[in-house]
């Protein structure tokens, strides 16, 4: 009963067929469409933006290259930069790094980002890389997504380090469940509302995790498959 959508791409080589994409992928209804803003460009990111906002669209950010210029630590920009960047731009969503999987980041920096993209009002904290208070005003944030050889046993600790406000997506997570793809998103589920439960029970969810999920696998034998 939920309403699923595929993040078409809209990436194009120029600012005119980015749009006519989005015409095509609204024409076939779906809810979600998708550009790579660091190689697609800022400037066209915002005219993609502002056609998703107008036209019922939402607008999914992928991050492609930004491994080339965050990662230099010698004279590259930091990706806290090119998210603040993105949420000038334009989205809805953005890829974040997940801290744990294949994609990880520092733990505290990867935090202090994804404040910067969600709230309206973020106060300097060096530890986490925010170097000045931040005011956002009334600018829209954007939502993290974590993505990147997550699967169920990380989900105690996505659900802690990303809260309610969050995309987690599972992609080798769901498609390499043995049994197929539907009951690899149901394993996800179950494993997600475990974990949320965990969370609002007041249980440790660092230190429980794997506890948390196993309790969960003995109602579930989807989730008990993917933790084989």
């Amino acid at each position: 009963g939920e309403i699923k959508g595929h993040y078409l791409n809209a990436t194009a080589a120029t600012s005119e067929e980015m749009i006519k994409r989005a015409v095509f992928a609204r024409e076939l209804g779906v809810p979600i469409i998708m550009h790579d803003y660091l190689t697609g460009g800022f400037t066209a990111n915002t005219s993609l933006a502002f056609y998703c906002r107008d036209n019922g669209l939402l607008l999914h950010i992928h991050r492609a290259m930004h491994a080339v210029i965050d990662r230099q630590k010698n004279h590259g920009i930091h990706f806290r930069v090119l998210a603040k960047a993105l949420r000038m731009s334009g989205g809805d969503h953005i890829h974040s790094g997940t801290v744990v999987g294949k994609l990880e980041g520092e733990r505290e920096m990867t935090l202090g980002f994804v404040d910067l993209l969600r709230d309206d009002y973020i106060e300097k904290d060096r530890s986490r890389g925010i170097f000045f208070t931040q005011d956002w005003v009334s600018m829209p944030g954007v939502i993290p997504v974590a993505s990147g050889g997550i699967h169920v046993w990380h989900m105690p600790a996505l659900t802690e380090i990303f809260g309610d406000d969050s995309v987690l997506q599972f992609g080798g997570g769901t498609l390499g469940h043995p049994w197929g793809n539907a009951p690899g998103a149901v394993a996800n589920r179950v494993a997600l509302e475990a974990g949320v439960q965990a969370r609002n029970e007041g249980r440790d969810l660092a230190r429980e995790g794997n506890d948390i999920i196993r309790e969960a696998a003995k109602w579930s034998p989807e989730l008990a498959a993917a933790c084989e």
